[in-house]
């Protein structure tokens, strides 16, 4: 893979001032290989032609423009950016430092490690996230300033904190001494208890930023209490949390293990389920029925055990841990073979952050087509996102989010776990291996 530089672009690619690129820089990418629209038969021998931050053109053959900076990708398997539906960005990669950690450290660590973290997986080869659990001002800060070009990260769309029942998979005062119970009672607006209160946690995520909302229908793994993975929010709670997100022009996303917790999620109108571990005829047939995503993330379950089994987990969530191992692959090949909708998601923050990409040979081993799990991270992903009209495919008036391999991952799809360019909004953030971005920003 090269970089022809026709321009003076090789300030751009190492210097902080590459945020400030000029709105009509012309770039032309010549593909060997060109995966314009997943699920559909590849184009050989293409050339993309962006400008500024856009998509212009689709050309057959190997394109020059005058003036225009060339990528040389004529070996090399060219992509739309992946879209990651399930990542928390916020948290150090190795779960036993976080613990021994957590009481020294303040939100400006934290979002410190976050701007790290969405770094390691921009330049993994996702160009967009949904975070779907977080300080709400620290990841919505962290994607205003992406968004301003202020520093450099995927695009994030983000829920804040989760909504959870008191007690439930997501009420930070779980697990807690009398004293630090009382600064988390304190500080808590995202658990509830009843429609109306639920009602209200909805309003209170929205205020602060939230583009989505995230609930916690059963039982989690890395909850601190032992009270399982089955349904935990009531279903008039669901109800009532999806039709006030509605309102507020927001989807709703269900954290949901066990088969009650998922069939109530889908029956109250949830636009995805998350993890979706345990399942019955029943969950099919309301996947078909609801037109609801269906977001796997099985790195998660093997990362969670395999923290367990080096100590790093309390007992309460090592024994969820062994409980969710194995179901989710169970249920991944049967909604591949009854056709659910499914979109590409890791629930990265459990696994390792910029190894995202190591899902795709879970989706595949577990029964889905290369192609078809390509699409999941880009068509799909992007359609369950509500940005489908800017991402997801390469076409003109869509976004430069643009991605490549040297091999062919049809034919191996761990080529996908190492991204050899990364172009996001027209900017190359990665090239043939290298490190582009530069330490400060």
């Amino acid at each position: 893979m090269k970089l022809r530089l026709l321009a003076a672009c090789a300030a751009l690619a190492i210097t902080t001032s590459a945020f400030a690129q000029p709105a009509e820089r012309v770039t032309v990418i010549h593909a060997g290989t060109l995966i314009a629209q997943p699920g559909q038969a590849p184009m050989r021998n293409a050339t993309v032609v962006v400008r500024g931050r856009t998509i212009a053109e689709v050309r057959p053959g190997f394109v020059e423009l005058p003036g225009a900076q060339v990528v040389d990708l004529r070996t090399s398997t060219v992509m739309p950016g992946f879209v990651d539906m399930h990542v928390h960005l916020r948290g150090l990669d190795d779960r036993m430092q976080a613990r021994l950690l957590q009481n020294t450290r303040d939100n400006e660590d934290e979002v410190l490690t976050a701007l790290v973290n969405g770094r390691k997986t921009l330049l993994a080869g996702f160009t967009t996230i949904r975070d779907l659990g977080n300080d709400p001002r620290l990841i919505f800060s962290l994607r205003d300033a992406i968004n301003a070009g202020m520093i450099a990260g995927p695009t994030i769309v983000a829920a804040g904190n989760g909504i959870s029942v008191a007690g439930g998979h997501g009420d930070p005062r779980n697990g807690l001494n009398r004293d630090l119970y009382e600064i988390a009672n304190a500080k808590m607006i995202n658990t509830c208890n009843g429609p109306d209160d639920c009602r209200r946690a909805v309003r209170e995520q929205v205020g602060l930023g939230a583009e989505v909302i995230k609930i916690a229908a059963t039982g989690g793994v890395l909850s601190n209490v032992a009270g399982g993975l089955a349904q935990q929010m009531m279903d008039d709670e669901m109800k009532a949390v999806v039709d006030t997100a509605r309102m507020f022009g927001r989807k709703v996303a269900a954290h949901a293990h066990g088969v009650d917790g998922i069939n109530s999620a889908l029956r109250a109108g949830v636009a995805s389920i998350e993890h979706g571990t345990f399942t019955n005829d029943e969950t099919f047939r309301l996947y078909k029925q609801t037109g609801a995503y269906y977001v796997p993330t099985l790195l998660a379950p093997a990362a969670a055990v395999a923290d367990g089994q080096r100590g790093a987990l309390t007992p309460a969530q090592y024994e969820k841990a062994r409980q969710a191992a194995g179901n989710a692959e169970k249920s991944f090949a049967r909604a591949v073979r009854e056709g659910i909708k499914i979109a590409f998601g890791t629930d990265t923050g459990v696994s390792k952050h910029g190894d995202n990409a190591q899902e795709f040979a879970l989706m595949v081993k577990n029964g889905m087509q290369p192609m078809a799990a390509i699409r999941a991270a880009t068509v799909d992903a992007s359609t369950l996102l509500g940005k489908a009209d800017t991402i997801g495919t390469i076409a003109p008036g869509k976004d430069a989010d643009i991605i490549a391999v040297d091999g062919d991952p049809l034919a191996n799809i761990r080529e996908l776990e190492s991204v050899d360019f990364v172009m996001k909004h027209g900017r190359v953030h990665k090239l043939a291996g290298q490190r582009v971005l530069s330490e400060v920003d």
